[in-house]
């Protein structure tokens, strides 16, 4: 047996050329820790207007100018906090931090929660009168009519100001999934059928193994990872059913007709918009991936399809060098369309060390993007040295885009659009990326590779994240209809919806029904079914940006300016396309088919 080909580093070793650099927020740790203990200072100083927040409209926007600064600062200290912990979760001091700032963030939510209470307690004709009697509450009037709105769902101050006293306790599944996935579940190394023996990790597998040419170690890689699965899946089944059950009793608590209504209500979406993201691509995506896993099991020379096999990297003859130097420039020159303030930022994300891409033992899994207010923002992923990682630091820098735009535009209570336009900015970078690279040649080996790629996108967008949005439905619904979350009914509900998308063209096995094991996402409302819309809207305005040009950028520039001052419909709807209707969505399912069908002809053919 061979020496092991992959050792994971511990956080120390890890070159710092590679990870992140957080002295942009505090130059140290005591920094951050001396503006923590800042906070409980401004926390009195709001609460002192309690009882006289609206007694005039010049209390009040006394108080919501000290609000404002002191959330710019909890943003900074908890993004901090964080990123800290993203980096390591097995270092104490990160952990400790994160309870610190929890601890802080908590105080303030609870001596706070009165600000809306008595906004949403006024009376409508005193509420506009507020607004026109003092000039000065002008820029906080989209802020002040978002919370009104939420006056029909309400509970009492006293109700309110208890539940935020709770919010450690509240968002508390949330923490221990992250927790447990990152810094407890230790996967077993495998060995390849060459007899090479790997070291495995969530991150090793999911970014590496998970698309490997090498089926052995695609196989072998997720049978270790199933395996550590299996042992967490009755403690994290009552982790999320937890979460599920706090869910079903807010919305009760609060009066809405369902779960899901409670969950798209600050997402400004309606219910039809959400079904029709989940029922049409659920439904008319299905027999063109159908087509696409047989392609893959083909080009693989499989005698079966399993569910690890699908996002396995089908060989091209195309090769690119895959260096981060190389990313860094391809990424660069394709962003460039969209002007040079927005090239600019691609530039420092790379120079100044926005970017942590090493892997270490206790890092997080996945990528992600944290933009601070005030501040750059942060990108966290795991290079592999394959060119995938072009298209996960594309969509990072979507996200960090679109903040950096709508931080330098809004106030922080307005920065914030719906979670269901979050997506949107992200795979439009993505669409960019492949866009640049088709117009470097007319080699059909380039094209081939560069759909393969662009399948790999809505793959994980229209399918993955899609399965997720059904599989939150599903248990919604259960859960409110009294079903037991145990982890038999989660792998199975889970299994049934995998078998139904893939029908024959995938064997679904027992152990992949505990993919929904495998994702954060469960634990922040309804969000995996949004990467489906932000993607069919980043698809639409990327063709309106390759036919018409500048006009369609400049559209796009200003919808990442607006940040959350306008609702998703219009936010879309500035940018160039209705997502009030179906129609946009199935022409993007259509497009997929597209794909799918000249990819196919390209293998046939090349």
């Amino acid at each position: 047996m061979t020496e092991k080909p992959n050792r994971r580093l511990l956080r120390h070793e890890v070159p710092v050329e590679i990870t992140w650099d957080l002295t942009a927020l505090y130059a140290t740790p005591e920094e951050w820790k001396t503006v923590l203990e800042s906070m409980d200072a401004k926390t009195d100083a709001i609460a002192a207007y309690k009882p006289i927040l609206t007694n005039t409209p010049q209390n009040l926007l006394q108080c919501l100018r000290k609000y404002e600064a002191a959330r710019i600062d909890l943003h900074q200290l908890g993004a901090y906090a964080s990123l800290r912990r993203s980096g390591d979760s097995t270092n104490a001091e990160n952990q400790e931090g994160v309870m610190a700032f929890a601890a802080v963030d908590t105080r303030f939510l609870a001596e706070t929660a009165f600000i809306e209470s008595a906004i949403i307690a006024l009376d409508e004709d005193t509420f506009k009168r507020m607004l026109d009697l003092e000039p000065g509450l002008a820029p906080f009037k989209i802020y002040l009519e978002k919370v009104y709105a939420r006056k029909a769902h309400q509970l009492s101050p006293e109700t309110e100001q208890a539940l935020a006293a709770l919010s450690g306790l509240v968002n508390a599944p949330q923490n221990i999934y992250r927790l447990t996935k990152s810094a407890d579940m230790k996967l077993d190394p495998f060995v390849d059928d060459e007899g090479n023996e790997y070291d495995n990790s969530i991150n090793m597998f999911e970014g590496r193994y998970s698309r490997s040419t090498n089926a052995s170690v695609r196989r072998n890689g997720y049978a270790s990872f199933v395996k550590t699965l299996t042992l967490y899946k009755n403690t994290l089944a009552t982790v999320y059913g937890t979460e599920v059950r706090k869910q079903v009793a807010l919305s009760k608590l609060r009066g809405y007709d369902s779960v899901q209504d409670m969950l798209l209500d600050p997402q400004e979406v309606t219910r039809e918009m959400y079904e029709n993201q989940l029922d049409i691509i659920f439904n008319e995506l299905a027999p063109h991936m159908r087509k696409y896993a047989t392609l893959i099991k083909e080009q693989m020379g499989l005698e079966k399809m399993y569910f690890c096999d699908l996002k396995a990297t089908i060989p091209t003859d195309y090769n690119p060098p895959v260096s981060m130097e190389y990313i860094r420039e391809l990424v660069t020159e394709a962003l460039g369309v969209l002007g040079e303030d927005y090239q600019n930022m691609v530039k420092r994300a790379f120079a100044e060390r926005w970017i942590d891409y090493g892997d270490n033992v206790g890092k997080g899994s996945g990528a992600f993007c944290n933009t601070p207010y005030n501040a750059h923002p942060f990108i966290l992923m795991t290079y592999t040295g394959q060119m995938r990682n072009a298209f996960t630091i594309a969509h990072e820098l979507g996200h960090g885009g679109h903040f950096y735009n709508a931080t330098r535009s809004q106030r922080i209570l307005d920065v914030r659009p719906s979670r269901y336009f979050t997506e949107a900015p992200s795979t439009m970078n993505e669409m960019l990326l492949a866009q640049h690279l088709l117009k470097q040649s007319d080699d059909p080996k380039l094209k081939q590779w560069v759909i393969v790629q662009l399948l790999g996108t809505y793959y994980h967008n229209f399918v993955t994240h899609l399965i997720e949005g059904e599989f939150q439905r599903r248990v919604y619904t259960a859960a409110e209809r009294g079903v037991s979350l145990t982890a038999s009914m989660l792998c199975k509900t889970m299994k049934d919806i995998m078998t139904e998308f893939w029908g024959d063209a995938v064997e679904i096995r027992e152990e992949d029904g505990m993919t929904w094991m495998r994702q954060a996402h469960y634990y922040m409302g309804l969000y995996p079914y949004t990467y489906s819309a932000g993607l069919t809207a980043s698809t639409a305005v990327a063709q309106q940006i390759a036919e018409e040009g500048q006009p369609a950028v400049d559209r796009w520039l200003k919808v990442l300016r607006a940040g959350g001052t306008m609702k998703p419909d219009e936010l879309m709807k500035a940018a160039g396309i209705d997502m009030t209707n179906p129609a946009p969505i199935k022409k993007a399912v259509d497009y997929v088919g597209s794909l799918i069908s000249e990819v196919i002809e390209l293998y046939q053919t090349i």
